[in-house]
């Protein structure tokens, strides 16, 4: 094999490897847009039930304590 012929072959390889990792980036690029998203919605469920959480504490009655003092 001559050096042009090596060179050509191993031209076509990284030709080859390059579209299969450009592919591959576009998946990456996409799954991780998914998890930002995934993510922000979470934190939204998250803040929505805390905010509930603290609207009924303020709702809901008091516990008051009684001491009965006997007098006399």
């Amino acid at each position: 094999m001559t050096e042009l012929e090596r060179i050509t072959a191993r031209r076509s390889e990284l030709d080859v490897l390059s579209e299969e990792l450009g592919k591959r980036l576009g998946e990456v690029a996409a799954e991780r847009e998914e998890l930002v998203i995934a993510e922000r919605v979470l934190l939204r469920l998250a803040e929505q039930d805390r905010a509930e959480a603290e609207a009924a504490a303020l709702v809901a009655p008091a516990k008051v304590q009684v001491r009965v003092v006997r007098c006399c």
